[in-house]
């Protein structure tokens, strides 16, 4: 059975940065499309970023291109979201999850059945 565990998440400043990390057990970032998506209170879900199992092709939103990176560490079977220049906006409980090994890579949460239980990113003004 997958299983996702997400840290690094905590209470920054406009324009900090933040590593999120999403381990998993065993050999599973090959073998499924990894995302992040975030959701702010009173907000649905938002998709952030992908990671393809096949290729390691990577993804973001808009919202957040050109300051948030996704990476992948196969030997620690560990995905990576890098926020840089986080802004007040960018509050939100972010999610670690694992789908299905879809080229393109779908952005959809629906898409990904196995989900982390979400750390709290806080930006302070």
């Amino acid at each position: 059975q997958v299983q996702l565990v997400e840290s690094g998440g905590g209470l920054v400043h406009t324009g900090d940065s933040l590593r999120l990390a999403c381990v998993t057990n065993g050999d599973v970032i090959s073998n499924y499309n990894m995302a992040w998506f975030r959701q702010a209170p009173g907000k649905a879900r938002e998709f952030v970023g992908v990671i393809t199992g096949i290729g390691g092709t990577k993804l973001v939103s808009d919202s957040v291109k050109g300051r948030f990176f996704i990476s992948r560490d196969m030997d620690f079977d560990t995905v990576y979201l890098q926020m840089n220049s986080l802004k007040p906006e960018d509050t939100a409980v972010y999610y670690c999850a694992a789908g299905g090994l879809r080229i393109p890579a779908s952005k959809r949460e629906y898409d990904f059945n196995v989900w982390g239980q979400g750390t709290q990113v806080t930006v302070s003004s």
